[in-house]
C-alpha cells in the first residue's frame, strides 16, 4: 500500500516559497542530487493543494523542465480544491476533499509513493495521521517570507524518527517517519 510523503525544498529559515509564492530562487540549487534521482521512480502519485498547483514554477517556459521534480515526474497527478478550474489540466485530477484525494492516490499509486506537494495539504494530512513520511532538501539561502515547511499555529506536537540524512553541494537531505 502506498504511503504518503511530503517532500519540499526549504531555506534554511524555513520557507518552501518566497514572498508571494515566489519560487525562482529554487533554480539557484537546481543540480544533481542522487536521493531525488533515486525517488523519483519511486513516486507513484502527487497529491497537491490548489496553491501548489496554480503556483509559480522555477522551471516554467523550459519543456524539459517544467513540471514535478523539475521535469522528471511523469505520472498522475490530484489537487485537493473545492474550485476546480474551468477548463481543468489534462492528466490532473481535482478532488473536492482530503479523503476522497488520499484514497484516489493512493490507489494510483500502487505500492509506491504518494508525494504530497504544498504546505496546507501536508498540514491537513499531518491533522489527520494520514502523512507516513517527510522529506525536506534544506537549501543554503534565507528567504526571510514566505510559505513555511509547517505553518502550525495552535498545531500540535509531532515527534519524527529519522530514516536518513544526506549532504551535496547544494543542499541536506533530511527524511523522517512520522510517530503518531
Amino acid at each position: 500500500m502506498a504511503k504518503l510523503l511530503y517532500s519540499a525544498a526549504m531555506s534554511l529559515d524555513g520557507y518552501i516559497t518566497g514572498p508571494g509564492g515566489d519560487m525562482s530562487w529554487l533554480g539557484e540549487f537546481d543540480g544533481p542530487n542522487p536521493l531525488m534521482d533515486d525517488l523519483v521512480p519511486q513516486i507513484g502519485a502527487i497529491l497537491a493543494g490548489a496553491g501548489t498547483a496554480r503556483g509559480d514554477n522555477p522551471n516554467a517556459g523550459d519543456p524539459e523542465k517544467e513540471g514535478a521534480f523539475s521535469g522528471a515526474y511523469q505520472g498522475p497527478e490530484f489537487v485537493l480544491t473545492h474550485n476546480p478550474p474551468a477548463t481543468p489540466k489534462p492528466g490532473v485530477t481535482y478532488v473536492g476533499d482530503l479523503p476522497s484525494a488520499v484514497a484516489a492516490a493512493k490507489e494510483a499509486a500502487g505500492d509506491r509513493y504518494v508525494n504530497v506537494l504544498g504546505a496546507n495539504v501536508a498540514k491537513q494530512c499531518i491533522e489527520t495521521g494520514v502523512l507516513d513520511e517527510i522529506l525536506t532538501l534544506v537549501l543554503p539561502v534565507l528567504l526571510g517570507d514566505g510559505v513555511r515547511l509547517f505553518d502550525q499555529p495552535g498545531g500540535r506536537t509531532v515527534r519524527l524518527e529519522h530514516v536518513t540524512r544526506s549532504t551535496v553541494d547544494h543542499a541536506t537531505n533530511l527524511w523522517y517517519r512520522v510517530v503518531y
